[in-house]
């Protein structure tokens, strides 16, 4: 177990580099002069945007400026915002909060739905109550969660007036974005249940241990779910990723200052060091959270312990 998970952090090192390299590199892919960029259609004098240029770091050469990146992130300075001049780090740290908050909400939404609704479906097969689950995860996976929102919004804040519209604060300003949000992931958690428990469910060993008179929750709990989890937890693995690292459409419609909506503000603003700061964050979340999930099928399957 420890090699495997020696193994499994030596892989992370490269990867982070690449995404060190790519998050640098954003900057320079935009086409033209970002100085320019910032700028927009204002007029500027040649002074001033020479002093944006050296703001940015642009006047030194490609490579310095890259390992120049490289060792400040390693230390936690990512920079400077252009337009308040606060260190991004300060700006993603004082987010992640918020984030963590409503994708853990979200997760938790989630996680209930999409398993309740993926076990009972495949338990109940061919039945009112397999069908009925399946509809609801139907109407998840094609629902546009800033369409789920907005009905939210206006059901349960301005017609009932149960729950703030938007903001951050107590519980209940967590509900509406957090059902919005799981429910949406629910539902793609739920087929992908079905399938993985139908799959395991007829097994040879699973009908072995029927044949031995086990009770069939004792069967469902022992030998299917563990079996069927794998697929499952990488696609719960890959969703709390992207939860974490910033549900954008739903922070900005519930305008929760979150880190995507800080991304969506840096890049309406042009603000490139804090548009690299909230990618590397993401991409360092997405990196964390897949070698959590990858660690995690070492549990699952023992198998994979011994390889």
């Amino acid at each position: 177990m420890l090699q495997y998970l020696a193994k499994r952090l030596l892989l992370t090192i490269p990867t982070l580099l690449a995404v060190s390299l790519l998050v640098f590199l954003m900057l320079h892919l935009v086409p033209g002069d970002p100085a320019i960029i910032f700028f927009g259609d204002q007029p500027v004098t040649p002074e001033r945007l020479e002093q944006v240029r050296r703001q940015m770091g642009l006047h030194r050469p490609l490579l310095v400026q890259y390992f120049d990146f490289l060792g400040g992130a390693l230390r936690g300075d990512l920079g400077r915002s252009i337009h308040n001049s606060t260190p991004v780090l300060e700006e993603v740290r004082s987010r992640i909060g918020s984030s963590a908050q409503l994708a853990l909400a979200a997760f938790v939404v989630a996680g209930g739905l999409g398993l309740g609704l993926g076990l009972v479906s495949a338990l109940r097969r061919s039945t009112w109550v397999d069908a009925a689950a399946m509809l609801v995860a139907l109407g998840g996976v094609s629902m546009p969660i800033f369409w789920l929102a907005a009905m939210l919004i206006f059901v349960f804040s301005i017609k009932l007036g149960w729950f703030p519209v938007t903001g951050f604060g107590g519980w209940n300003r967590l509900v509406l974005p957090a059902f919005a949000l799981g429910f949406v992931s629910s539902a793609t958690l739920a087929r992908l249940v079905r399938s993985s428990v139908l799959e395991v469910l007829w097994q040879p060993y699973v009908t072995t241990a029927r044949s031995k008179g086990l009770r069939e929750t004792l069967v469902v709990r022992r030998h299917v779910l563990k079996n069927a989890f794998i697929a499952v937890v990488t696609v719960m693995g890959l969703q709390l990723g992207t939860l974490l690292s910033g549900a954008v459409i739903t922070e900005t419609v519930f305008a929760r200052p979150g880190v995507g909506k800080l991304m969506v503000d840096a890049i309406l603003a042009k603000d490139f060091p804090l548009v690299q700061g909230a990618v590397l964050f993401v991409a360092l979340v997405y990196i964390v959270v897949n070698l959590v999930v990858d660690l995690s099928y070492a549990y699952l399957d023992p198998r994979i312990r011994f390889e």
